[in-house]
């Protein structure tokens, strides 16, 4: 690796603070949302069950096109969104929820159907804005929730990155290999300098599938100087799955536990089988690692932060696995929405 190779792979961008509107998570929890809202104001004034059923009807025949409507019309302006200043935000994102609930509404008076307040244009229009304002709000506030997590996550990734038995053990490969070979010598350092740079300094926004698939080159390249043929590394890759959004440092915390627990503890060494697949609209991938005898168990930390950071980040649709394939190996299975 040369150091114009790093100029040619910069750091992703980072996201703008607009909430994520797009994903199937945050339109289910805003209509059920919407829904609660219309059954609980539907109550206020209703004498009896069928009196509340119908206006609840009357209501969420509004309410659930116009939900989706402003759902529809947030997502596709959310790059004029990140531009504007919060006020400004919330100012668009309420007159876009009362111009929603006003289109929904007028299918219902063409039909002439009259309930009260709840059929009225100017309370429809109203609630409307109201509604997209709070879920708006709401939306923002669950971002805002998440920070704390993920910079948790990212202390926790940076604290694995930087042990100080796989710096020694890198410098000890280096030192041994500029007598013989210092162009490798070079390399490794460039390897290693490259790791510590995406672990200090890629902490904020997101990453690339492709980016997180080139860093765990480079680790078991650092790696495979160390442990030589015991180290034995499959490569599988789909170019499709490049674009795909991940968050920074994913992917190498699953090779390094599998060369730590998996080959590391082996006299004879293993393999390490890292594959990945565009199928479905979704990029798959899966670290699969040989084990000797029984599984060293581990805290389990890196794992459980990559499985944390993934759902803050696509919510339903990333997936996770860990465990003990049918083959007897270990297995790591990950799934994220192509861009």
């Amino acid at each position: 690796m040369t150091s114009s190779s790093l100029d040619e792979a910069p750091p992703p961008p980072a996201r703008g603070a607009v909430p994520e509107l797009c994903e199937s998570g945050v339109i289910l929890r805003a209509l059920l949302f919407v829904m609660f809202v219309v059954g609980v104001g539907s109550g206020f004034g209703s004498p009896d069950w069928t009196s509340w059923y119908l206006r609840t009807a009357i209501a969420a025949a509004v309410a659930v096109p116009a939900t989706l409507g402003w759902l529809v019309a947030a997502c596709s302006a959310t790059p004029l969104l990140a531009k504007l200043p919060a006020p400004a935000r919330v100012a668009c994102v309420g007159a876009a929820g009362g111009f929603a609930a006003w289109a929904a509404s007028l299918p219902l008076h063409a039909l002439g159907v009259q309930a009260g307040d709840v059929s009225s244009l100017p309370a429809i229009v109203c609630a409307g804005a109201t509604l997209g304002g709070v879920v708006w709000h709401w939306l923002v506030l669950r971002q805002r929730a998440t920070l704390p997590a993920a910079t948790e996550a990212r202390l926790v990734e940076l604290q694995a990155r930087v042990r100080p038995h796989f710096l020694f053990n890198t410098l000890n490969t280096a030192i041994a290999l500029i007598r013989v070979d210092p162009a490798r010598a070079e390399e490794v350092m460039e390897d290693l300098a490259e790791l510590f740079r995406a672990a200090l300094g890629a902490l904020e926004g997101e990453s690339t599938l492709g980016e997180e698939i080139r860093l765990a080159r480079l680790y078991l390249d650092i790696e495979g100087m160390r442990f030589g043929k015991r180290l034995a590394v499959d490569w599988d890759i789909d170019e499709a799955v490049n674009g795909a959004r991940v968050p920074p440092l994913v992917l190498q915390p699953l090779v390094e536990n599998a060369v730590r627990h998996g080959i590391e503890p082996s006299p004879d060494g293993g393999r390490v089988q890292i594959r990945a697949r565009a199928r479905n609209g979704r990029a798959w991938v899966q670290v699969v690692n040989t084990v000797r005898g029984e599984p060293q168990p581990g805290h389990g930390i890196g794992l459980a932060s990559a499985r944390e950071r993934l759902r803050l980040m696509h919510d339903l649709h990333a997936e996770f696995q860990s465990g003990m394939n049918d083959e007897g190996r270990f297995r790591v299975r990950l799934a994220v929405p192509l861009p």
